[in-house]
């Protein structure tokens, strides 16, 4: 004889209902456990900046004259076919020498030991290599797209001796004209490229901190504008160089005007330093 249907329906519900009662009282013990979801304290109340010297009558022009923009062709160093990678890099360091002349030229230049050893650094864009036994003051140019263009941009570095100071220059090309978008000049502990920024660690009369500065490509002003300029502390435990007592680019801001289409000196915060 077949069993009967009529029993197994009622089976299957009280069957369900033992596994929902297992269920939810498996739930109930989780919420006291351990692995429960526990306060983290009272959240402080968030405040407004409160503005200082509300009364005091709003500054209409900057106190010095820095260049923060700096977009300036290079005069006779062409980059043929628009490519930047044509374009002689030591042949840009000698241009700017011959623009400035205060800077590199006769015995109260600060710089006039580059200008000399300018003359070991050959044609044809032989630059020399990383290390300072180098004769050759030009550092070896890297090439990345800092403005998103498609097209790749030239940093350059090239060392201000007898300072023991390091420029540091990121070039562009427009209709082939070798075009100059940043310029800083420092005691540099270490330069980067992240993503399209460029990052210059130099470091500080305070144990154990650096200075982080970081220039960013800005369309508008078709240049690369300082957008960071932090003080951070380092990992060495500041076994690092001080910074010079005396700002490096004191010297430069002295013997320029810079202008919005001149070349650029030391931010302001950089200058205080």
């Amino acid at each position: 004889m077949l069993p009967s249907r009529r029993g197994r329906p009622a089976r299957a519900r009280t069957a369900l209902a033992l596994l929902l009662a297992t269920a939810a009282a498996g739930a109930l013990a989780a919420c006291g456990d351990s692995g429960g979801l526990r306060s983290a304290g009272a959240t402080p109340a968030a405040q407004s900046p409160a503005r200082l010297w509300p009364d005091l009558t709003p500054a209409s022009s900057p106190a010095y004259a820095i260049g923060e923009v700096d977009n300036e062709v290079v005069e006779g160093v062409t980059a043929p076919g628009g490519d930047i990678r044509e374009a002689d890099p030591v042949a840009a360091v000698r241009a700017e020498i011959t623009a400035h002349p205060d800077d590199y030229e006769g015995d109260g230049a600060p710089y006039r030991e580059t200008a000399r050893r300018m003359a070991d650094c050959g044609t044809g864009g032989a630059v020399g290599a990383d290390g300072e036994d180098d004769r050759c003051p030009v550092l070896r140019p890297y090439y990345r797209d800092l403005t998103g263009d498609g097209r790749t941009e030239m940093t350059l570095g090239f060392r201000l001796l007898p300072e023991k100071l390091t420029a540091v220059r990121v070039y562009t090309v427009e209709k082939d004209r070798l075009v100059r978008v940043m310029s800083y000049d420092d005691a540099v502990s270490a330069v980067e490229l992240a993503g399209r920024a460029v990052i210059v660690r130099s470091p500080s009369e305070v144990a154990g901190y650096e200075y982080r500065l970081q220039w960013t490509w800005d369309p508008d002003q078709r240049a690369m504008l300082l957008t960071s300029d932090e003080m951070l502390r380092t990992d060495d435990g500041g076994k690092h160089t001080k910074r010079p007592s005396a700002s490096p680019s004191e010297s430069r801001s002295e013997s320029r005007s810079p202008s919005p289409s001149a070349s650029g000196s030391a931010p302001p915060s950089a200058s205080a330093r």
